[in-house]
């Protein structure tokens, strides 16, 4: 696997890999007495809301309400809410896993709530409360000892933006966000299978990118859009290369042609560093087969990726990285493998 490569996500490697299952929840039965609404107002909580059988808190407690869990209001009370919420009791089915917009499979059950910590499409300044809230737990995702539905909370509370204020300035982001946190759960799962040992890309389990074609869609030319694109770059890199020059280049091949398909993407420096440190490492390989001349093909092919990297991209670090990469070419110093004399 590329030692450059690395998650795009502030989640660290531990927590990806343990929530890499995304939950659902988990369908719940009940009588007529207990259908949702015709009609009522949609929201989510922002803090963990206990639902009681009755409107109480000396009542029995039915469940409870997570950030970002879709409920929705059907009356009102003093200081309590009738809700029909989305709750916390899950199954581990990553077949099952929701594509945004598609919750057929979550099943409301009633139950009273406090009116505390309520947002919904009426809330003032709803959508930016919603999206700190969701940020304020990606970031506790990447702690040390983080929250273990820190990461899930963010991906919530960001659909919830888009499901309430699909008009806002923030839906775009928010949608991003929301499908990349899937995506790089998705990888970490992936990713740590043997399956990603294998050198084809098909041969190991691959992310589901549903969502990342409806930004795509909805978004196009946009900043969200080339995110959305080069994360999906990761389903058609190898696994690992076993030695073989084909991988690199080809690989070289997917990110350089992204740096030109996408120019003004925040991620095209990085692409071209890519493409060029892969080009590098291709020359390694070579000069260990005794092919002078595709090494040298090779070593060229990355100076003049590294070169487009410092020309066009001069205030990015990765201009400071193709630089050092020159360098260590020029000095013979490995890029690929061991890098002691």
């Amino acid at each position: 696997m590329d030692a450059e490569m690395r998650q795009t996500t502030v989640m660290p490697k531990r927590l990806l890999a343990f929530s890499a299952l995304l939950l659902i929840t988990a369908p719940l039965t009940w009588g007529e007495k207990n259908s949702p609404p015709a009609h009522g107002t949609r929201g989510t909580v922002v803090h963990v809301a206990n639902l009681y059988a009755q409107a109480d808190e000396s009542a029995t407690r039915v469940s409870t309400v997570t950030p970002g869990r879709e409920l929705v209001i059907a009356e009102r009370s003093d200081r309590w809410l009738r809700v029909f919420a989305n709750t916390d009791v899950e199954i581990v089915n990553e077949n099952d896993a929701p594509v945004f917009g598609n919750e057929t499979n979550a099943q409301p059950i009633s139950g009273w709530i406090l009116d505390k910590g309520v947002v919904t499409a009426e809330t003032p300044k709803g959508d930016a409360i919603l999206f700190g809230e969701a940020v304020s737990r990606e970031i506790l995702a990447s702690q040390p000892h983080p929250p273990p539905d820190a990461a899930q909370s963010a991906r919530r509370l960001y659909r919830m933006v888009v499901d309430l204020y699909p008009q806002s300035t923030r839906a775009a982001e928010a949608m991003w966000r929301a499908a990349d946190i899937r995506w790089q759960l998705q990888k970490a799962d992936s990713f740590s299978r043997p399956s990603a040992h294998e050198k084809e890309n098909y041969l190991r389990e691959q992310m589901d990118d549903n969502e990342m074609k409806k930004i795509q869609k909805l978004y196009p030319h946009t900043k969200w859009a080339d995110l959305a694109a080069f994360d999906m770059i990761d389903n058609k890199i190898c696994g690992d290369w076993q030695g073989s020059e084909k991988c690199p280049e080809k690989e070289a091949e997917l990110y350089t042609k992204y740096a030109d398909e996408h120019p003004d993407s925040p991620k095209a420096a990085q692409s071209l560093y890519q493409a060029a440190w892969r080009e590098a490492s291709a020359g390694d390989m070579y000069q260990s087969d005794n092919d002078e001349k595709k090494s040298n093909d090779a070593r060229n092919h990355a100076k003049d990726l590294a070169g487009r990297v410092q020309t066009k991209y001069s205030d990015s670090d990765y201009a400071a990285r193709a630089a050092g990469l020159v360098y260590k070419m020029e000095q013979q110093i490995p890029i690929y493998g061991n890098d002691r004399e």
